[in-house]
């Protein structure tokens, strides 16, 4: 079965308090391989919360310019259709994509799952972040990756789903 792998990049922790998507990357996994992939800056018009900054780095100067939500939004969601969706922390993420989908009218029908949910139930770790998780389960960190880039971490979030997709099935 498809999956789409997900991750965002926000200007803070709640879409209640009015913070938006400002990064989403997006894997789509086809028998265990990455077919596509989906990633978009987005200037959402907002402030960027100087503690979300510090963790993934991108600044208002870096959103001047890009596509804004009208632009990205119906795409991604064309993108994804009703395939599963699998992100790190979940919740997380899905409360932030439901707001983007609700300014848009539309819903997120789709089955999703938690590869953060799911590592603390297989594996016992010291800690559950994605980057633990992904060198635990054999992935390599090169300095190409960026760190709390949507469009990487979705790529790690895709390698750790698989493996504990293996390890359900062991």
């Amino acid at each position: 079965m498809d999956s789409i792998v997900f991750d965002i990049e926000t200007t803070g922790l709640s879409p209640n308090q009015g913070h938006r998507i400002i990064e989403l990357g997006a894997v789509r996994l086809s028998a265990g391989q990455v077919v596509d992939e989906f990633h978009s800056l987005i200037d959402a018009g907002v402030a960027i919360d100087p503690r979300a900054q510090a963790v993934h780095g991108i600044s208002r100067a870096m959103l001047r310019g890009q596509p804004q939500p009208e632009q990205v939004i119906p795409g991604f969601r064309s993108f994804i259709g009703t395939v599963r969706l699998v992100a790190h922390n979940a919740p997380f993420d899905t409360r932030f994509l439901r707001a983007e989908f609700a300014q848009f009218g539309h819903g997120l029908p789709n089955c999703i799952e938690c590869t953060l949910k799911l590592s603390r139930r297989i594996l016992v770790l010291p800690n559950y972040r994605l980057d633990t998780v992904y060198r635990h389960l054999g992935g390599n960190v090169d300095c190409a990756m960026q760190r709390h880039g949507a469009l990487d971490d979705a790529k790690m979030a895709a390698f750790v789903w698989l493996k504990l997709q293996e390890n359900e099935l062991d």
